[in-house]
């Protein structure tokens, strides 16, 4: 039994959340959740900062569930990626000034290390996960020291994977083929940025936010899965939330961990609800509560058993 930090979040995090452990229930999945809240509060100095039993349980489980804090039918029939991006640095470095008055100076950073570290995961998932292809999405054509570094390593890298196959590709071709054929994609890996972007236009391509889940895999083992939709105050206590992105986050942390075949059970009874069409949320086109969808998923999973 391992414990995993549960972050039920706001808005609809709650019911969301509360689905997702009532899936992981009728798997069987080895798990404990110990809940915790990540509203800020004042600390020394009048800073804000994250409640010290929420960092003390992340720092304890190093896993952790995300629910959000304070979607439409995709024409994509067959969309099956993966967008895996530097979290640490790059544009969001957070390193700006001012020059002169009207002029401000951004520094865009990118570490060999990062860049290492990242393309290294990058082939890793894609061995583990019976994926064919690596394509680094990269703007070394205009920034070439930058991104150029970047792009290096991960062709150092790809030396060490042959049985993956190895493409780069410019961020601007990348979006444009995307919506054109997004099936032709299967890992990419980028900077920080450009990461930020295409997840989203990914997300888009397969429905929506409300769909999708993320994960933040640190190199000193500790991670933390979310569903990085909203939280949707409209809806909040009116059992119509979509779960889905969290679910799917939760089936992403249960790769993590090592549990794959409770991973794919859940998996497998979400996307057979979905599919069939008969149980689903509002966003997903149907009229059915948090609980009803709730509640024929766990069915599934049962009956997977």
């Amino acid at each position: 039994m391992q414990t995993v930090t549960l972050i039920p979040g706001d808005g609809i995090g709650p019911e969301i959340s509360s689905a997702v452990v009532k899936i992981f229930q009728a798997a069987n999945a080895p798990v404990s959740w110990e809940e915790r809240n990540v509203t800020a509060i004042k600390g020394p100095g009048g800073r804000w900062m994250i409640p010290p039993d929420a960092k003390e349980s992340m720092d304890r489980s190093k896993i952790g569930l995300k629910g959000p804090l304070k979607t439409p039918i995709t024409p994509y029939t067959d969309v099956d990626l993966v967008t895996i991006r530097e979290n640490t640095e790059g544009e969001y470095s957070g390193i700006e000034h001012q020059i002169v008055d009207g002029v401000v100076q951004s520094i865009k950073l990118i570490t060999e290390n990062a860049s290492r570290r990242i393309a290294e995961y990058a082939f890793e998932y894609a061995r583990n996960n019976q994926r064919s292809s690596v394509t680094a999405v990269h703007k070394a054509n205009i920034m070439r020291m930058s991104d150029g570094l970047f792009l290096r390593k991960c062709r150092e890298v790809a030396e060490s994977y042959k049985d993956i196959k190895f493409t780069e590709m410019y961020l601007d071709t990348v979006c444009l083929n995307m919506v054109q054929d997004p099936t032709q994609f299967d890992v990419l890996v980028m900077p920080n940025l450009y990461g930020d972007i295409l997840s989203d236009l990914c997300a888009g391509l397969i429905g929506g936010l409300g769909v999708t889940p993320s994960g933040n895999i640190g190199a000193n083992g500790v991670a933390i899965f979310e569903s990085v939709h909203g939280t949707a105050p409209d809806i909040a206590g009116l059992d119509l939330a979509n779960p889905t992105a969290l679910l799917l986050s939760g089936v992403m942390m249960l790769r993590h961990m090592g549990l794959h075949d409770h991973a794919h059970k859940i998996q497998k009874a979400c996307f057979d609800t979905i599919r069939e069409k008969k149980v689903l949320t509002k966003d997903l086109g149907g009229n059915s509560k948090c609980s009803e969808f709730t509640a024929d998923i766990c069915r599934r999973v049962q009956d997977l058993d």
